[in-house]
């Protein structure tokens, strides 16, 4: 289609009319997604609003149409009042923690949370006057809600954890909590914001890595942090104002198309993720596997009263054998990726052991810990590679 050009004044140079030529004043097309908006600079509509305190959209970095779709859409997964945008997981993680606490605070931390998230807590958290201590995931929420003191700010707690995967009852944490006047924080990110439900729990803030299920793909890092209160949700918004996080444009829109699909793509692995989980419980090198939606584990009827599905991700342990046959079980691998992430739409595998160093409460197994991520590749090809690494760590054992 022809566009129409007003006739350019006489009294402005072609260097100024090429500056401002091409600026879209009028409506877009609709299109299925938002517009991808880039810029830092947004130019506000009266001088007013140049000072507007009560405002972040003063700046591009608050982010523009791809930033509010999303955040829209996440509001309505998690059943929030609004949702904050951080630069990956962890910045989600920390972000939410810097946003609610202050020097003096102490913080209850889960033994079983995400490692950077301890790395995070003991050496930034504590330089700045803000007390950390662990505590055992298996503790009753009477038991933990004991250990509270007058200090206590906050209660952050991954359930399931992502390497032993202990699952809390946090409904009844969160209800002993808030008669305490103390925060919760579940790190959520294998629900997803889509199988289990942190607000409607009573949890305070619910924060998820959305590099992991919502992107899907393994090629963006970003994280959110969701909350009820509009209190609450102004506060984390303040911290990230305050902090300077921002993501750009493109991601925002990459995680909105990730989101969509998000349904489809945790009910297929989740699902295949069971049944091979189901398998390797049968094989002879394995002596246990660690997956709360199996019937007979130990967290499995928490997990059915609060979930409506299972994810991609869970671990086993081998029956004894050396780190170095765990390491040939890995080697022997050809379809699953040896990778730390997860959530895209590839299988993946770690041994988890050596991360388990600095925890306080450690439990113990007959032999290697081992992560599987299941993705979208057909599940008999996925046994078939596990037995080929079984059958690698039976012959180096």
């Amino acid at each position: 289609m022809a566009q129409v050009r007003s006739t350019p004044s006489t009294r402005v140079t072609q260097e100024t009319r090429l500056i401002r030529a091409g600026a879209h004043d009028g409506e877009l097309v609709k299109t299925v997604g938002p517009p991808i908006q880039k810029g830092s600079t947004v130019l506000l509509p009266n001088a007013a609003a140049l000072y507007d305190d009560d405002s972040f959209l003063t700046y591009g970095r608050a982010g523009l149409a791809a930033h509010d779709a999303l955040r829209q859409a996440l509001s309505e997964m998690e059943g929030a009042a609004g949702v904050c945008l951080y630069p990956s997981g962890l910045s989600a993680v920390t972000g939410a923690v810097l946003a609610v606490l202050q020097a003096g605070d102490e913080v209850l931390a889960a033994d079983n949370i995400y490692k950077p998230s301890r790395r995070f807590c003991d050496n930034v958290l504590k330089r700045y006057g803000i007390g950390v201590r662990y505590f055992d995931p298996r503790l009753s929420p009477e038991a933990l809600l004991d250990l509270t003191g007058e200090r206590t700010r906050l209660i952050m707690m991954e359930s399931p954890g992502s390497l032993t995967f202990e699952m809390m009852d946090l409904a009844a944490v969160a209800e002993l909590a808030k008669a305490k006047g103390v925060l919760t924080l579940t790190d959520n990110t294998w629900g997803a914001g889509y199988l289990f439900k942190p607000l409607e729990h009573g949890v305070d803030i619910s924060v998820q890595a959305l590099t992991k299920y919502v992107g899907g793909h393994s090629d963006v890092f970003m994280g959110s942090a969701a909350a009820r209160d509009p209190a609450l949700v102004h506060q984390l918004a303040e911290g990230v104002h305050n902090l300077g996080w921002s993501v750009s444009a493109d991601d925002a829109y990459q995680m909105l198309r990730g989101l969509r699909t998000l349904p489809a793509r945790l009910k297929a692995q989740g699902e295949s993720g069971l049944r091979i989980a189901t398998w390797l419980a049968a094989q002879p090198e394995v002596a246990e596997v660690i997956h709360p939606a199996l019937p007979g584990a130990a967290d499995h009827a928490l997990w059915a009263r609060d979930y409506s599905g299972a994810c991609g991700l869970f671990g086993f342990a081998l029956k004894g054998g050396t780190p170095q046959a765990a390491d040939a079980f890995l080697d022997a691998l050809k379809l699953f990726g040896l990778g730390f992430s997860w959530g895209g739409f590839e299988s993946l595998a770690i041994v988890s052991d050596p991360q388990l160093g600095k925890r306080k409460f450690a439990p113990t197994y007959d032999g290697p810990l081992m992560r599987l991520h299941i993705g979208l590749e057909t599940e008999q090809d996925l046994m078939a590679d596990l037995r080929r690494g079984l059958d690698a760590f039976s012959a180096a054992r």
